[in-house]
């Protein structure tokens, strides 16, 4: 089982976003503890680090696995539009 941890971006995005969309970002989140690759991921290319992404509607969680420590840290959740920038 992993633990994740939220990035400043992911903190701000939840803060501001609806209760009904917060609830479905944290069950995705959660699944993401459970197995944090599951069927749809796929790894964000052009960045330095080893960066995922696992869709939720029209937003995007991207996160990085640490296996040493067991744990996820999600970098950032926005739309598409925005979250590549």
């Amino acid at each position: 089982m992993f633990h994740a941890e939220l990035g400043n971006p992911a903190k701000r995005f939840l803060k501001r976003c609806d209760p009904q969309l917060y609830g479905r970002m944290m069950a995705e989140i959660r699944a993401l503890e459970a197995n944090p690759f599951p069927s749809g991921v796929k790894r964000v290319v052009g960045r330095e680090e080893k960066v995922f992404r696992v869709r939720v509607g029209d937003y995007r969680i991207l996160y990085v696995v640490f296996h040493e420590q067991n744990s996820i840290l999600i970098a950032d959740i926005d739309k598409r539009s925005k979250v590549y920038d």
